[in-house]
């Protein structure tokens, strides 16, 4: 049989998406890349928690003192500064913070952080990344999925891809209160991977954390078997179009993400409802200072969404309504 080059693509494609996809429907954790040779050591980490805090400190303030800034405070840079738009030409200047070295592996943490040294051997710091971009929108593309411009899948989509889902209830992957701006969706998106490795929304920073919820899971006035009896109709459908198409993977995908749905309905609500927690937890959180509240409640939402299993979850500190 022949194919043009086009059609060759195209089968090869789905087929890198249908294999993440089946290995997601066949059970709790197990990945597209489980039969792929894991590295030396023995892999500990289960579960991520990625804290985007944009407009955070900078580095230099945080954990990686520069020496020579201290040498040329207050001089002109012994170098040609870099063309930038927003950033006028001026002396050197070296962070007003202090530092110390803490742990066995003697790593510089700074003052602003006074309780973080005590565990200074538990952390790891990758002190080798860099952007050669100083505007926020590809700036932060790239931090989320290794892009400026192309369309690549973020983060957390490659690691629910590779390591599958631990709770087939809810998502492998939700984003807590994310921004629509500086590429919005993208940062959270699945390109070429299929949909059902895109971050889950939890709300917007338009909106209060006391108020995010998941979308389009309310079945409103329907009782559950009502939802069934309508959903496995909609499904009848699907299977029909999906045998047409010759298995395409987006229809796989899209009828698995129904599913999905249906079972967040029952499971979904449990994982925002803190009125389980202790006043002790919620202080530790900080959900009862009106300063810190917003951020510390999706701090909160992250430990329990992590503790039921959820792979990957995408914690942002953007500011906007939300009053952080």
């Amino acid at each position: 049989m022949s194919f043009s080059r086009r059609k060759f693509l195209v089968e090869c494609g789905n087929g890198a998406g249908a294999l993440g996809l089946a290995a997601l429907l066949a059970g709790p954790a197990r990945g597209a890349a489980s039969k792929i040779a894991g590295p030396h050591h023995q892999v500990r980490a289960k579960r991520v928690i990625f804290l985007f805090m944009a407009g955070g400190p900078s580095h230099v303030d945080l954990f990686d003192p520069k020496p020579k800034l201290t040498e040329y405070d207050g001089q002109p840079a012994p170098f040609r500064l870099p063309d930038l738009e927003r950033t006028a030409p001026g002396n050197v200047q070296r962070s007003p913070f202090q530092f110390a070295r803490h742990g066995e592996s003697g790593i510089d943490v700074s003052e602003l952080f006074p309780h973080v040294g005590a565990v200074a051997d538990e952390l790891c710091f990758i002190k080798s990344m860099y952007s050669n971009n100083n505007a926020h929108t590809p700036a932060t593309l790239e931090l989320h999925t290794g892009s400026q411009t192309l369309m690549r899948p973020s983060m957390g989509s490659w690691i629910a891809y590779g390591l599958g889902s631990e709770n087939q209830n809810l998502p492998g992957f939700v984003t807590i209160c994310p921004p629509l701006t500086y590429s919005g969706q993208r940062n959270f998106g699945s390109a070429f991977l299929p949909a059902t490795y895109q971050g889950t929304m939890i709300g917007t920073n338009r909106i209060a954390a006391k108020e995010a919820r998941f979308r389009n899971i309310d079945k409103g006035a329907l009782t559950t078997a009502e939802q069934r009896q309508m959903l496995d109709l909609l499904q009848a459908g699907n299977r029909e179009q999906l045998q047409r198409s010759g298995d395409d993977v987006a229809w796989q995908a899209r009828m698995a993400s129904f599913e999905l749905a249906f079972r967040m309905q029952a499971h979904a609500p449990e994982v925002l409802d803190l009125s389980s927690e202790s006043r002790e937890t919620l202080a530790l959180y900080g959900v009862d200072d009106p300063v810190t509240e917003n951020y510390g409640r999706e701090l909160l939402l992250a430990r329990r969404c992590v503790e039921r299993g959820i792979r990957f979850v995408h914690v942002a500190h953007t500011g906007g309504r939300g009053g952080r």
